[in-house]
């Protein structure tokens, strides 16, 4: 009997008789065989143990791959609901399914959990480790499931298997003395799961219908290393600290109200953060040839019916009435851009015409998605529209991508790009989302950046390409974005005249860097911790006595920063210079200006900085001149 398998890489390994995935990886390397949590046999997802003969292209997964993690965790969240089932006979079992970061299991139980019982149902998950139980998967008939599942109590299982269709495979997993309805596939055995953490408890609908019963959800997490776990955890506490709401509050940049949920308040020292985002942007888009514009906030229902938006998306749209007409608050602004560059005659020798607007958008979202400044009702989008003929979009395209590299370099962000594709819910025809999806395709290409393509998650009118940064701690967010838009033009019969002296259909580029300046600001918020590098820092230099003595002389530095355009602050309060010393820390200041007798007989400053400590006493102008260099650098 013989085996052919054909790896990833196209390599082809014979073997004269059956080998399971695992043992092939075995053959492969020792350390890929420990590491291995699932195989892909011909495209399918398949258990390391089912053994394989014939001709079959083979890919052995590990919890790098997204897939092994998500089968890693699955396994594991049998492996909680086993232990609860242990602890407390009484619960039937609703599903437990991977997600990110982890995984959870819904339980009915007249118990109510607490975090009390997570160390019990910890260890009782550690002993069904140490057992090192085998995931064993069997199939049964629909009756006899039902029967088995019935028998058990479980009329969650049973509810499953009535709504399955009537050719599906119904198929449990034992591990031990626990069996559950699942599809699979699994790890090899419960001893791979070694590194588990439960994290949280929550209320979950039966199958996310408020007309069912409430269950029980416990949260948890599992690594295939202790040190991962590790590190997870302590990113979740930094995470913690960081949170932006929180430091907001602290550091008095924005604040939330009852009086406008979801709809945030920028505070003095908020606005100034703000407004030096908003000053670099205008720069650099100046540099790269933008022309700015701003467009109204309500605009009436024909413009939206026209976009598209009023078919696709009115459902996040605010709508008011004026003089009887229905009009709606923009939660684009993308519309408004047609009606500027519609508004006189274009040539060819114009393009490529590109409009930058920092445009506030309304959208409704659901009270129980508002977050901070991440998910809000109301933001500003740095948005641009180009304006080209068809030979300029890969230039252009390739453009857009350098400019959106400059600013996340700047702020020290990694990130990595994703291709969305043409989505379900879509305007125009097949053929313009081809020529639209391969030239985003060719651009990223050429420049030889790499990227993934996200099947089906482009916008209604048109393919793209997301930026997903990378903060500090390893989290991403998708900020940028690249739109290339065949259909608005069309929509909105733009034209240009071409060298041919023939009116001509331009093509369009939507794209945002920041995204939402307000979110912006919460991911730089978590990312530096509150400690803004200087040139972003609301206040850049504090003014610290120590005695009443030095007030004069304090008044006159604190002018002198000022009229330098330093952002600076006045601590004369008659506290211990310690105390206001630590204030300033808790404020995250970069730097401190500490005045005493002996700075004060010397006319200098005796300079602190964050991070560095004391670096001793500098005449002020010297000082003022080094910071002013820092802030222009922008390190």
């Amino acid at each position: 009997m013989s085996l052919q398998i054909t790896l990833a890489d196209g390599a082809v390994r014979n073997y004269d008789e059956v080998k399971t995935p695992l043992e092939i990886a075995a053959d492969i390397s020792k350390k890929l065989a420990k590491r291995a949590v699932i195989a892909k046999v011909d495209g399918r997802l398949t258990e390391l143990t089912v053994p394989l003969e014939g001709e079959h292209c083979l890919e052995i997964l590990t919890f790098d791959d997204e897939e092994g993690k998500n089968t890693f965790r699955h396994s594991s969240s049998h492996i909680m609901a086993q232990a609860v089932k242990r602890l407390f006979p009484e619960a039937k079992l609703g599903i437990g399914p991977a997600i990110r970061d982890g995984f959870y299991y819904d339980f009915d139980c007249e118990h109510t959990f607490t975090e009390e019982d997570f160390a019990a149902i910890e260890k009782e998950m550690a002993a069904i480790v140490k057992e090192d139980y085998a995931y064993h998967r069997s199939e049964m008939p629909r009756a006899e499931a039902i029967a088995f599942f019935a028998g058990r109590g479980e009329t969650y299982k049973v509810e499953l298997i009535n709504d399955l269709p009537a050719d599906a495979v119904i198929s449990l997993y034992d591990n031990g003395d626990f069996t559950d309805l699942c599809a699979g596939p699994h790890l090899p055995s419960t001893g791979k799961v070694k590194a588990f953490k439960l994290m949280s408890l929550a209320g979950a609908y039966w199958r996310g219908s408020e007309k069912n019963k409430m269950l029980q959800r416990i949260y948890a997490t599992s690594f295939a290393e202790q040190k991962d776990l590790d590190e997870y955890l302590f990113r979740l506490e930094e995470a913690k600290k960081r949170d932006h709401r929180k430091l907001g509050a602290e550091l008095g940049l924005f604040m939330m109200a009852d009086e406008g949920p979801g709809f945030p308040f920028f505070l003095p020292k908020g606005m100034d953060l703000r407004n030096e985002l908003e000053s670099f942007w205008r720069q650099e888009h100046k540099k790269a040839g933008y022309l700015e514009i701003k467009t109204p906030m309500i605009l009436n229902q024909q413009l939206w019916l026209r976009s598209g938006h009023w078919d696709h998306y009115k459902e996040n749209m605010y709508m008011t009435e004026i003089d009887g007409e229905p009009f709606a608050v923009k939660p684009m602004n993308c519309p408004g851009g047609m009606i500027v560059y519609k508004s006189q005659p274009h040539s060819y020798r114009e393009l490529p015409l590109r409009v930058g607007e920092m445009g506030l958008v309304h959208r409704h979202e659901l009270s129980g998605a508002l977050h901070g400044l991440m998910r809000v009702r109301c933001f500003t989008q740095d948005d641009a529209h180009i304006f080209m003929m068809p030979e300029q979009i890969k230039d252009e395209i390739i453009g857009v991508i350098r400019l959106i590299d400059k600013f996340y370099s700047l702020f020290g962000f990694k990130y990595h790009v994703e291709l969305s594709t043409k989505p379900e819910k879509a305007m125009g025809d097949d053929a313009i989302w081809d020529v639209a999806t391969n030239a985003l395709r060719e651009a990223m290409n050429d420049i030889d950046m790499p990227f993934v393509v996200n099947e089906g998650d482009g916008a209604f009118y048109g393919p793209k390409l997301d930026f997903h940064l990378e903060d500090s701690l390893g989290r991403t967010w998708q900020c940028g974005t690249i739109q290339l838009d065949f259909q608005m033009p069309e929509k909105f019969e733009l034209t240009y005249i071409g060298a041919d002296n023939q009116p001509h259909r331009p093509v369009m580029i939507h794209r945002v860097i920041f995204g939402s300046i307000e979110r912006f600001i919460g991911i730089l918020t978590e990312h530096f911790a509150g400690a803004f590098p200087l040139w972003l820092a609301p206040v850049q230099v504090k003014v610290l006595t120590i005695t009443d003595r030095q007030d004069a002389y304090a008044k006159a530095v604190f002018a002198k920063l000022q009229e330098a355009g330093l952002r600076a602050e006045l601590d004369l309060r008659n506290e211990k210079i310690g105390f206001k010393i630590r204030a300033a820390q808790e404020e995250r200041v970069p730097y401190m200006l500490i005045l005493g007798d002996k700075e004060q007989e010397s006319a200098q400053v005796a300079v602190r900085a964050r991070g560095k400590g004391d670096l001793g006493a500098k005449p002020l102008d010297d000082l003022i001149r080094q910071l002013l260099e820092e802030i222009k650098s922008k390190i």
